[in-house]
């Protein structure tokens, strides 16, 4: 099964905003330019109430499968904040319930909650900032460019170099 990036972790985020707060900047990670997120991520972090970003590594998600991996990205993320949620608003379709609070889940959430879009472009940025990292250790694969996503070309790479210890394994890689 592949779902998203073919390297790299898993990373989720969660954002609690103060009663009433509005920014029409704030959308769907996958709408905004890199500049544009850059720029909204410093703006969520200073104007939130509280905001967490939880991750999974490699080896766990290739352990637990990704959907699980994904749920467990949110389940840390909610764990970093500072303030009890009243209620969780998910992405998506699936969650396993977090403590004693109560969720929904949204399919396609982050274009319909403000809370939702900013946790994508949170975890986003947050996830591409550590693709750069492992991009300096591993320059062959482009993950500068592909965030370790199955673009033709990082597919090819994998084909001539291989894997990584940040590809998951789990993953139909080609």
């Amino acid at each position: 099964m592949t779902a998203g990036a073919l390297a790299g972790p898993v990373v989720a985020a969660a954002v609690i905003f103060p009663k009433n707060y509005q920014n029409n900047s704030i959308n769907d990670s996958k709408q905004l330019s890199l500049k544009e997120r850059i720029r909204l991520d410093r703006i969520i972090k200073e104007e939130a109430i509280s905001w967490g970003i939880g991750k999974v590594e490699v080896k766990e998600i290739d352990r637990i499968n990704i959907l699980n991996a994904s749920i467990l990205a949110m389940h840390r993320a909610i764990d970093k904040l500072n303030t009890k949620p009243e209620i969780l608003l998910i992405d998506g379709n699936q969650f396993k319930k977090y403590n004693q609070v109560k969720h929904t889940c949204i399919i396609k959430g982050d274009c319909k909650f403000m809370s939702i879009a900013a946790a994508s472009i949170l975890a986003k940025t947050h996830r591409d900032k550590i693709m750069l990292e492992l991009h300096k250790i591993k320059p062959l694969y482009n993950w500068n460019k592909n965030k370790g996503y199955p673009t033709p070309q990082h597919k090819k790479d994998i084909t001539n170099l291989g894997i990584t210890k940040y590809h998951r394994k789990s993953f139909q890689l080609l």
